[in-house]
């Protein structure tokens, strides 16, 4: 069951970087890359159930921090044409 569920991931985070790399404007592609990182944090979740090893919950959440301050810092950028306040 788990292991379903790891392929539909791997099938999902596929094709976010197909819709990446086909996204007509660049808040597209942000979305998507977005999507990405979120379902990797789960993928890296389930490796953790998976293989019984509750430290690579630790990673996922990190990874989701820094997914979630990087998408803000590139709206930002693109918003604004500068990162400073």
């Amino acid at each position: 069951m788990f292991i379903v569920t790891g392929i539909v991931l791997l099938i999902g985070i596929f094709l976010v970087l197909i819709r990446a790399y086909l996204g007509p404007t660049v808040y597209d592609r942000i979305l998507a890359l977005n999507a990405m990182g979120t379902k990797t944090v789960v993928f890296v979740a389930l490796l953790g159930w998976i293989s019984k090893r509750p430290d690579f919950l630790d990673i996922a959440l990190l990874y989701a921090l820094m997914n979630y301050i990087s998408t803000i810092t590139i709206l930002k950028f693109i918003e604004k044409k500068r990162l400073d306040c």
